[in-house]
C-alpha cells in the first residue's frame, strides 16, 4: 500500500526534476514534470525513445486542460465528462507554452486523466502535468507491475510506487479532436463504439493525423520472436517448429497436450481479462528460453481491437 509519506516523497522528487515509476490503471508510467525540459530529456534517455515520438501528459484535474490545450472543442469536453478519469487520451491543439519535446515537435498535445488512486494522489499533490510514457525500454513490453518496472529500468529510477497490478493492462485509447473531426488513433479498453455514443460517427483516419504513442509498426515486443497463428493450425505449427529443433512457447485458449513445449499459458476467453494479463504473459513466455512464441489469434470482434493491435505490433520485427 502506498501511504501519504511515499506520495509526498514522490511529489518532492518530481518537483526536483526527477522521474519516478507511477502506477496507472493502464500500465505503469515513467513520470516526470511535463513543464521541465530536463525531466523530459531524462525520460527519453532512460527509455531510449526517439525524440519525434510524443508523450502523453497526465493530469489530476480536468480543469487543467486549458493550460495545455489552446482549444477544447465541445465534443472533447463531452468525452472528458464521460470517460475521465479513465483510459482515454485526447489529442488537442497544444497551448503555446507546451514544450516541443512533449509533443514530438507537433502542434498537438495528448492529455489524459488516469483512474488510479495512487496516480491521482501524486498528480494532485504535484499540481501540474506529468509526462508518463510506459516505464520500460522503448519498443519492449509495457510494465503492469512495479516489479516489471524495476526489472526493466533497474537503478535508472530511484522511486517506483507500487500500486498493484494494472487493472486494464493495455495502454489508453487515443482519440483526436481536431479541425471538427473526431478520429480513433489507438484502440484501447474504451472502444470506438463507446466513443461514438458521445461523439457520433468517427471520421475516417487520414494520412495527416498526428504521431501518437504506440503507433509504430513494431512495438510492445518481447525479445523472443512472436508468431501469430490461427488457432485451428496452432498444434500443427508448433509441431513443425519442434520437429525443426526449435523450442516453442505458446499463448492459446487451450493446452496443446501432444506437443513438447518450453512454456505454455492458457489465455482468458474474454477480451478484458485477456488484455489485462497480456503483457504479464508475454514477459513470462519471454523468459522461458524459447526460440519462438506462438500466439493463437483471438477473435475479430470490436472488443478485441486493442488486443489485436498490440499482438500485431509485438509480432512485427523492426
Amino acid at each position: 500500500m502506498v501511504g501519504p509519506d511515499a506520495i509526498a516523497d514522490a511529489v518532492a522528487a518530481l518537483r526536483a526534476g526527477e522521474v519516478i515509476g507511477l502506477p496507472t490503471e493502464t500500465v505503469y508510467g515513467l513520470a516526470g514534470d511535463a513543464a521541465n525540459p530536463a525531466a523530459i530529456a531524462r525520460i527519453f534517455a532512460i527509455k531510449g525513445r526517439p525524440s519525434t515520438h510524443p508523450v502523453i501528459v497526465h493530469l489530476g484535474d480536468a480543469a487543467l486542460v486549458p493550460r495545455w490545450a489552446r482549444e477544447v472543442p465541445h465534443v472533447a469536453a463531452a468525452l472528458i465528462e464521460r470517460f475521465w478519469p479513465g483510459p482515454l487520451t485526447l489529442v488537442l491543439p497544444r497551448a503555446s507554452s507546451v514544450l516541443p519535446a512533449v509533443t514530438g515537435g507537433q502542434d498537438t498535445v495528448a492529455l489524459r486523466m488516469p483512474a488510479h488512486p495512487v496516480a491521482l494522489a501524486v498528480l494532485r499533490g504535484f499540481g501540474g502535468g506529468l509526462a508518463a510514457p510506459s516505464a520500460n525500454r522503448y519498443g519492449r513490453i509495457s510494465p503492469t507491475t512495479a516489479a516489471h518496472v524495476r526489472a526493466d529500468l533497474g537503478n535508472d529510477v530511484e522511486i517506483v510506487l507500487d500500486g498493484g497490478p494494472s487493472d486494464v493492462g493495455l495502454e489508453s485509447t487515443i482519440v483526436a479532436c481536431l479541425e471538427g473531426r473526431v478520429s480513433l488513433l489507438r484502440p484501447g479498453r474504451i472502444t470506438s463504439e463507446d466513443i461514438e455514443t458521445v461523439a457520433g460517427p468517427l471520421a475516417q483516419r487520414l494520412h495527416d493525423v498526428p504521431r501518437v504513442p504506440g503507433s509504430v509498426a513494431a512495438h510492445y515486443a518481447p525479445h523472443t520472436r512472436v508468431e501469430l497463428v490461427a488457432h485451428s493450425v496452432l498444434g500443427q505449427t508448433a509441431s513443425a517448429h519442434v520437429a525443426a529443433g526449435r523450442r516453442v512457447a505458446v499463448l492459446a485458449p487451450s493446452p496443446l497436450p501432444d506437443v513438447p513445449l518450453a512454456a505454455a499459458v492458457v489465455a482468458a476467453s474474454d477480451a478484458a481479462s485477456y488484455g489485462q494479463a497480456l503483457y504479464r504473459h508475454l514477459r513470462a513466455l519471454d523468459l522461458a528460453g524459447a526460440d519462438v512464441i506462438l500466439i493463437a489469434r483471438p477473435g475479430a470482434a470490436l472488443e478485441w481491437a486493442a488486443v489485436n493491435d498490440r499482438l500485431a505490433r509485438a509480432a512485427t520485427r523492426p
